[in-house]
């Protein structure tokens, strides 16, 4: 079969590499000059299965109120003139509860634990290298409250059977030996040692070339315009190079998916959710952080890429607005010098802000719609770098008219009708 691939992230690069691999021709139409670019570029680099959750949860009503009162508080709200922000935002609030934070948990950690599997499959078949390592991640706890809090979650890990260790002071410096120079008084950890760190954008960009060498044809600097619809089938799409015409379509265009599929009836709830990021150079790798260590209070992730350190974090609902906010800055610097404060000069980080595609209730779009031949690999929010070679699979094996691994069935747009 003939596919035509919309996005050139992580997710639309490792969906038509699983294509390609099961003998199918595909095109992948991306805007900016190369692969990964976007929101792909410069994440965090935790591939995380164990944290895989949704936002939406019992407390976060009152969570968020109290991150907008922090100076340096994870949380920010730019209010608009859009109601596309505040329908997404009540959908989020109505996820809100235990039962619908069970049932969403339930459907993302499946999918992130299946994509792990997948890229140590994928590492193992080509020797792809990312600056990976497989040393776990640590979620680092600074007060006794947030301690008794994780018991829930522990609860939910035990059910999935992901391993996990709970770990006092002494042991978060003996996982993470720079933590020794903290200026922070934290009181414990959850280490996950199942979890994964990595490049995002170097694994992107290679596996962008095995693609080449398995026969995709990727069209850079091609913007999309419109879905060609014929009845209840999508028939071609236009972009600024002409009409591409295929058999199929998969459209991986992250938070730009919406406007894409609007006029042909279909409604994304997909929202952009503003991150930002630090990277800069290691000056002592002694007291560097060894894999990724999580700011459970101001909700940063810093994560050791091979010669550089990664600081990511911030969720800012600012619509499309790619401005770089210097009090956002500000906040990734405090944790990172409060927790390793003799790592790095943050005076040479490169400052960085993307947009995460993200789902009201948290799990991301995977699957079939109602339109022959038009499948959806979307709105993996925070989580799109664990769950890319997971859910490209998926959607190979389904237009391959093969089972998948995974059953997607409650991952797919149709449980937003319900």
């Amino acid at each position: 079969m003939k596919i035509v691939i919309l996005g050139g992230g992580v997710i639309g690069v490792t969906t038509a590499y699983y294509l390609a691999k099961e003998g199918h021709e595909v095109e992948l139409i991306e805007r900016q000059a190369g692969p990964g670019r976007e929101t792909s570029f410069a994440n965090a680099g935790q591939i995380s299965p164990g944290y895989a959750s949704p936002w939406a949860g019992p407390g976060i009503p009152l969570k968020a109120l109290r991150w907008l009162t922090m100076r340096h508080g994870p949380l920010v709200i730019r209010p608009k003139m859009d109601p596309a922000m505040w329908v997404w935002l009540f959908r989020l609030l109505r996820n809100c509860t235990s039962g619908r934070y069970a049932r969403n948990k339930a459907r993302m950690v499946p999918i992130a634990e299946y994509s792990r599997d997948c890229l140590r499959e994928l590492r193992w078949d080509t020797g792809i290298s990312y600056d990976e390592r497989s040393r776990g991640t640590l979620q680092l706890f600074r007060t006794q409250q947030q301690v008794d809090a994780v018991s829930k979650d522990i609860d939910m890990l035990r059910q999935f059977d992901v391993d996990f260790e709970l770990l006092d002071h002494a042991g978060c410096i003996a996982t993470e030996p720079g933590l020794v120079f903290s200026k922070a008084d934290f009181k414990g950890g959850l280490r996950l040692p199942g979890d994964e760190t990595g490049d995002c954008y170097q694994f992107t960009a290679e596996l962008a070339h095995l693609a080449v060498a398995l026969g995709v044809r990727f069209y850079y600097d091609t913007e999309f315009h419109s879905l060609i619809r014929e009845g209840d089938a999508i028939t071609g799409v236009a972009t600024s190079r002409g009409v591409r015409n295929a058999d199929a379509y998969v459209l991986a265009l992250g938070s730009y998916g919406p406007a894409a599929t609007r006029s042909i009836g279909l409604n994304l709830p997909i929202y952009p959710v503003k991150g930002y990021s630090l990277t800069v150079p290691v000056s002592n790798d002694a007291v560097a952080p060894v894999s990724t260590v999580m700011d459970e209070t101001y909700k940063t992730a810093i994560t050791c890429l091979g010669d550089r350190i990664r600081i990511g974090g911030t969720a800012e609902l600012a619509g499309f607005d790619l401005k770089l906010q210097p009090g956002r800055r500000a906040a990734l610097e405090h944790s990172f010098r409060e927790l390793f404060p003799c790592a790095s000069d943050l005076s040479d980080a490169a400052f960085w802000t993307g947009l995460r595609p993200m789902t009201p209730d948290g799990p991301p779009i995977v699957g079939m719609t109602p339109y022959r031949g038009l499948y959806l690999n979307t709105g993996h929010g925070t989580l799109g770098w664990t769950m890319a070679c997971g859910s490209g699979k998926i959607i190979a094996d389904l237009i391959s008219q093969r089972k998948p691994d995974l059953d997607v069935t409650d991952l797919g747009i149709g449980r937003y009708r319900s």
